[in-house]
Parts: structure tokens; C-alpha cells; sequence
């Protein structure tokens, strides 16, 4: 047929936001997907502001927050597996309807003043429940541009995507919260994850073909994406840009309040969540040449240096120009882990490598906001900056001594824009 083979990467169709929004199919599932996820970033938010208006405490608030993050993190990945093996509406339908339940109960313990006990209790289905939406959006993309070169560019879409979740989510909960009531937020989040679940579990034309069917047809065996050496090691570096996103949280709500200007944090924080989305949009307007573990190797060090020096800062413009940087630091590192998933799993265990790299940032960022507490607490409101940088620092030498896991299974496949046979074909070799 012509194939044209070479060793070298070669971009021959043109990459950008416009292309990858073209894709057949996309805007079924990117719509709903959008709602569907909002209830992610409203669900701990919900949860503090509840919890701590029914027992006074912040510390107890925030303990059952999380409880229910360490579930997400345990669970979310059995969830993915699912998804692969039954498909995403076998898992969404009933997992919505559970979260819309145990959210509703740990909302009625909460106002009827139950133990801690109860709490935790409630706290693990809501977690355990939680609907991965973004990671199976991400395998929608995946099975939909395979082999394409827009697959770098959908992985910045959705880091954007993820970024602006986690700048409405908060505000429509807290909103709700201190201007309806101290449930509202956590209410809503139980009502929108039961209807934009239901509704994105619904687009069954672009949901990737389950891979039991997979299976008998190519007679492939089902393998869980962990057995991926190069898929523990992202974990391991997810894990480090959860650290980040904990760190952060904590450390800028004990600093701003240190210095009596609690009214700042949000500013500092959207400063920080800007970098990362200007910096994704950036990444997914590029046709890189670099292959994605090379980018990664680069931006991981990149990340942790830029964390290495907010522990020391103490002038509110330096420490947002310092959040600023490293939040456009961490979208490089999120964009080329999510590309090389694709390059290191089959797609039958795609949606559940997605949700262990999620539930690596929900377990870091967990871990780190418990630290960050503590150390803020018992040695001051910097220190716990210093979370990040340990976090990052673990992570990048993981990373580095096992970088060799990261290469990809087989060859990219890129096809050749505007060739009349849709077999021909560019190979490019990492």
C-alpha cells in the first residue's frame, strides 16, 4: 500500500483546539461530561462547610473530607476497572444512584449531630461512589483518536477542563452553602452527580467498546493496568502533583490567616489555578516534536524546583508570582503523563490507568493537606510548603531511576492527513 516508514517524529496533521473539537462524536460526550464532573471539585468543599457548622470544628470537617478522599483514591481505580470490562453506563448508573444516597445519609447524620464514628462511616460510600467522570471522558478521547497526534492536544483539553471544574465547583458549593443553607452544597453536588451521570451514561455511541467483547473478539486477556510497570511509576509522579495541589491549599489558608488577611487566600490560589490553565492551553496548542516521556523528564524537575523555594517567601506578591510558576509548572507534567498512558496501556485497561492517576493526586493531595496541617500548626504557617517539594522531590527520583518503564509498548502510529487510503500510515519511534 505505500507505507511510508521513518524514525523520526513527524507531525503530519495539523494539531490545535479547532481540529480536536471537529472529532466525530465529541461534543456528545464532552457536554455532559462537563456536568457531570463539576460535582468532583464541590464534593470536600460541601462536606467541611456541613460538618463544621454541625460540630464547630475544623479539624473534625475536615477529617471526614478525608475519609471520603483516601475512598476516592481506593476505589476509583476498581471503578475504571469496571468501566473496561462491563462499560461506563454498567458502572455510572448504579454508582450515581449509590452517591446520590450515601450523600443524602451523611448529609442527615451531619445535621442530626451523629458521632464521628457515623460520619466516617457515611464518608466511605460517598467516596467509594464518586463517578469517574474525567478519566472516562479521557478514554472516550483515547478510543476515539487513537494513534493520533490530537491525543496530546485532548490531554490538555482536559487538564483546562479539570481547572475550571475546580474554579466553579468550589464557588457554586460555598455559595450555596452560606447563602441557602450549610447542606445546600453537598445536596447539590448528590443531585447534579445523579443527573449529569445518568446523562453522560447515556451517550453510549462514544464510549469505548468494553473489553470483555474486546477480548473474545481479538482474543486478548484482561490485565489490570497496574501490571503497567510505566503505570506505577506515573502513579508514583501523580502522587507528587497531589502533594502539590494539598500543600498549596493548606499552606496558603494558614499563611494568609497568619498575616491576617484571610480574604487574600482565594485570590493566591486562583493565581496558582490560573498558571496551570494558561499553561495547559499553551501545551495543547503545540505540535510537539519531543517524544512524551522526554517532555515529562523535563517538566517533572522544572515543577519541583519552582516548589523549592515558597517555604522562605513571606511578601504576598512573591508568593503568588511563586504560585504562579508553579502552577504553570504542573500542567506540563499532568498533559504528558495523561499522553503516555495511552502509549503504555492497551485499551482495554484504559479507564482504569486513567483513575489510578487520579486517585494518585485525590491520595496525595489528601496526605499533603494532613501535613501541611500539622506542620503549620506545630512549626509555622510556611512550613507547610515544604510539602510540595518533599512530595515532588520523592517522586522525581522514582521517576528518574525508572524512567525506563516509561517507554512506549510499541510505536506511534500517526495517519497521514489527506491521504486517499486511510491504511497509510507514518510510524514514529520514541
Amino acid at each position: 500500500m505505500g507505507s511510508t516508514v521513518t524514525s523520526t517524529t513527524t507531525h503530519t496533521q495539523s494539531v490545535g483546539y479547532r481540529q480536536l473539537l471537529r472529532t466525530p462524536g465529541a461534543w456528545t460526550f464532552l457536554l455532559p461530561g462537563f456536568a457531570a464532573r463539576q460535582p468532583f471539585a464541590m464534593l470536600t468543599i460541601g462536606i467541611v462547610l456541613l460538618v463544621e457548622h454541625t460540630t464547630g470544628s475544623y479539624g473534625t470537617a475536615g477529617a471526614v473530607a478525608a475519609v471520603t478522599g483516601v475512598s476516592v483514591a481506593l476505589f476509583g481505580p476498581q471503578s475504571g476497572k469496571l468501566a473496561d470490562r462491563f462499560g461506563q453506563g454498567a458502572v455510572l448508573v448504579p454508582g450515581v444512584l449509590v452517591h446520590a444516597a450515601s450523600g443524602a445519609l451523611l448529609t442527615a447524620l451531619a445535621l442530626a449531630h451523629a458521632p464521628l464514628w457515623a460520619l466516617f462511616a457515611a464518608a466511605v460510600p460517598v467516596g467509594a461512589s464518586l463517578p469517574q467522570v474525567g478519566p472516562m471522558v479521557r478514554a472516550r478521547w483515547a478510543a476515539r483518536l487513537e494513534k493520533s497526534p490530537l491525543m496530546a492536544t485532548a490531554a490538555a483539553f482536559e487538564s483546562v477542563t479539570d481547572e475550571l471544574t475546580f474554579v466553579i465547583g468550589p464557588v457554586l458549593a460555598t455559595a450555596l452553602c452560606t447563602s441557602v443553607h450549610p447542606s445546600a452544597g453537598l445536596l447539590a453536588e448528590s443531585a447534579l452527580t445523579l443527573l449529569g451521570g445518568l446523562f453522560f451514561a447515556a451517550q453510549r455511541s462514544t464510549a469505548p467498546v468494553p473489553s470483555r467483547h474486546a477480548a473474545a473478539a481479538h482474543r486478548e486477556p484482561h490485565a489490570s493496568a497496574l501490571t503497567v510497570p510505566g503505570v506505577r511509576v506515573l502513579a508514583a509522579a501523580f502522587l507528587g502533583i497531589g502533594s502539590v495541589f494539598g500543600g498549596m491549599q493548606v499552606s496558603l489558608t494558614a499563611f494568609t490567616n497568619a498575616i491576617g488577611q484571610p480574604g487574600i487566600n482565594g485570590a493566591l490560589y486562583g493565581v496558582f489555578a490560573a498558571g496551570n490553565m494558561l499553561a495547559g492551553v499553551v501545551c495543547g496548542a503545540i505540535a510537539w516534536r519531543a517524544a512524551p516521556r522526554r517532555r515529562l523528564l523535563v517538566a517533572y524537575p522544572l515543577l519541583t524546583m519552582a516548589c523549592s523555594t515558597l517555604w522562605a517567601v513571606h511578601d504576598v506578591p512573591l508568593l503568588g508570582a511563586l504560585g504562579l510558576v508553579v502552577g504553570l509548572c504542573i500542567a506540563p507534567c499532568l498533559i504528558t503523563g495523561y499522553t503516555l498512558v495511552e502509549t503504555l496501556v492497551p485499551a482495554s485497561a484504559r479507564t482504569e490507568a486513567f483513575t489510578w492517576m487520579t486517585g494518585a493526586v485525590a491520595l496525595g493531595q489528601a496526605g499533603a493537606a494532613t501535613v501541611s496541617g500539622q506542620l503549620a500548626d506545630a512549626v509555622g504557617p510556611s512550613a507547610g510548603f515544604l510539602v510540595p517539594l518533599a512530595g515532588t522531590s520523592l517522586a522525581l527520583v522514582a521517576m528518574v531511576a525508572l524512567r525506563g518503564y516509561l517507554a512506549p509498548r510499541r510505536a506511534s502510529v500517526v495517519a497521514v492527513r489527506g491521504d486517499a487510503h486511510p491504511d497509510r500510515m507514518l510510524v514514529s519511534v520514541d
